[in-house]
């Protein structure tokens, strides 16, 4: 059927039955399983054909009017479907067949889904990879670090592509074809793979989030933009950062310290996260993609229309990671450093940004801290370090930091919806509840959230300092249309000495 089986049949339909069907649906995919699907049906109480009908009426309703689905009803409306791109650490906490060793071994995307499910703020829930052969494995992982732990999280109710054995590299076009316009797309695979899987789903009509970097180069950003703009969907990057309460209220004194003088950032992974990210580090993407993104985009924000970024220069360190990645041609260190014009006086500042994914294990997963210099005042913050140590017999001393992600079960329940990596997803899925009901339009949420065209100097930053690493160090100039102070680049070139 079009909406969705409420009784259920023998065979499976082109949207998922709810009282549970163990074969492949049309579409070729697998749902977790019939009988969860059935005891979910009970739970929910099972429709009457009427029901059923209607329901397809409404689902008929929502493909004509693609920015608001309604319910059969027709008075209020429903929650947005979500298509979770990607199955790896930070969606899954699964990595290698087994469970990550780091601060994410219970993912982080695919419960905070669940429980935004939970709470009605999403509605069909979706995830799609591209190896059907990990996925029965993936399965037992999630039931055993989610559903055995937090009362009320079913992991079951996920839907999977592509089929379980099959190994198929475009899934994700079959299960974006799924779901409907106004439904979200939340990507989390490879750097160098997002812009043509989120090009999809914005061509679909879904509103798309991205892991940072969105996308690796300026001319396929810039596309983004204009391509998120015909289609009148809301695309952001996902970048928590900003909504770290610290970093937010250091954002807001930022920008009271006049022109911005000087900033440096110093972010890292220990090296045995390159065994994690083994199938793409040095390949498609490298340590400053990863995560210089984060501190270049955080300094980009506070510096929003007061300054601009107009010189790149990139140097590295090399030595571990070649040896632990077989003989991979990659840094270990990347340092990239740009010169900003500030606007109110015409004076120019610097910024120093460093990433690593060779650091020793230590109290933390990931070391990070920065300093700010304005010519009235500067700030510095020790993110990883919050004043909270945990120490424990079998386990390693350890500095935790609980506003970013909380795994840990209160009295048997998820208790991690006021952190702010769970925080940034529920701001998007607001947003995107405010555009489909016309409550806003797309273009309310610049300087709310990280909108794709309000973000443009940071990826136009990374491809330069990528740039410079590959030719020596080489400076380049980022390019501007005018003068306006909300200008974004649209180009560069290697700067003249």
């Amino acid at each position: 059927c079009a909406s969705g089986c409420a009784s259920g049949c023998a065979s499976g339909c082109a949207s998922g039955c709810a009282s549970g069907c163990a074969a492949l649906d049309a579409r070729g995919r697998t749902m977790f399983g019939g009988a969860a699907w059935a005891r979910l049906a009970s739970r929910r109480g099972v429709a009457t054909a009427a029901a059923t009908a209607a329901a397809a009426s409404s689902a008929s309703l929502a493909l004509n009017r693609r920015r608001s689905p309604l319910s059969a009803e027709g008075k209020a409306p429903q929650p947005p479907g979500c298509l979770m791109v990607g199955t790896g650490e930070y969606v899954t906490g699964f990595v290698d067949g087994k469970g990550s060793d780091s601060d994410k071994s219970t993912g982080v995307l695919a419960l905070v889904c669940l429980d935004l499910k939970s709470r009605g703020k999403i509605g069909r829930l979706g995830m799609v990879g591209t190896n059907g052969q990990k996925l029965p494995a993936l399965r037992q992982h999630m039931q055993r670090v989610l559903g055995d732990v937090y009362e009320g999280v079913d992991p079951s109710v996920i839907e999977t592509w592509p089929a379980d054995g099959v190994v198929a590299r475009s899934a994700y076009k079959d299960a974006a074809a799924a779901f409907q316009p106004g439904d979200l797309a939340i990507i989390f695979t490879p750097d160098d793979t997002h812009y043509e899987i989120a090009m999809a789903c914005i061509e679909r009509g879904m509103h798309v989030m991205i892991t940072k970097p969105p996308v690796k180069t300026l001319q396929q950003h810039l596309k983004l933009v204009e391509a998120a703009k015909k289609h009148n969907v809301l695309c952001v990057a996902e970048l928590h950062k900003r909504f770290d309460p610290i970093y937010l209220d250091a954002r807001d004194r930022i920008r009271n310290l006049g022109p911005f003088s000087y900033y440096w950032s110093y972010m890292s992974q220990p090296k045995h996260q390159l065994e994690t990210f083994k199938a793409w580090a040095g390949k498609s993407s490298d340590i400053s993609y990863y995560l210089n993104s984060h501190h270049i985009d955080y300094h980009e924000w506070c510096l929003h229309g007061k300054a601009r970024p107009v010189r790149v220069t990139a140097h590295c360190s090399t030595g571990v990671a070649k040896k632990m990645l077989d003989g991979v041609e990659t840094e270990d260190t990347i340092t990239i450093v740009v010169d900003w014009q500030n606007f109110e006086d015409g004076s120019v500042g610097h910024g120093v940004y460093t990433s690593s994914w060779v650091a020793p294990k230590a109290d933390v997963h990931s070391q990070q801290r920065w300093f700010y210099m304005g010519q009235k005042g500067e700030v510095t913050v020790d993110q990883a370090h919050r004043g909270y140590t945990i120490a424990q017999d079998g386990a390693p001393f350890a500095s935790v930091n609980p506003l970013f992600w909380k795994p840990t079960p209160s009295n048997g329940k998820f208790a991690g919806q006021r952190t702010y990596g769970y925080i940034s997803f529920e701001a998007f899925c607001d947003a995107v509840l405010e555009v489909n009901s016309g409550r806003k339009k797309v273009a309310d949420l610049d300087g709310v959230l990280p909108t794709i065209g309000t973000i443009v100097g940071t990826t136009a930053i990374l491809e330069a300092g990528r740039r410079s690493l590959d030719e020596g160090g080489k400076p380049y100039e980022l390019l501007y249309k005018g003068d306006d102070p909300f200008e974004v680049p649209v180009g560069m070139r290697p700067a003249t000495m």
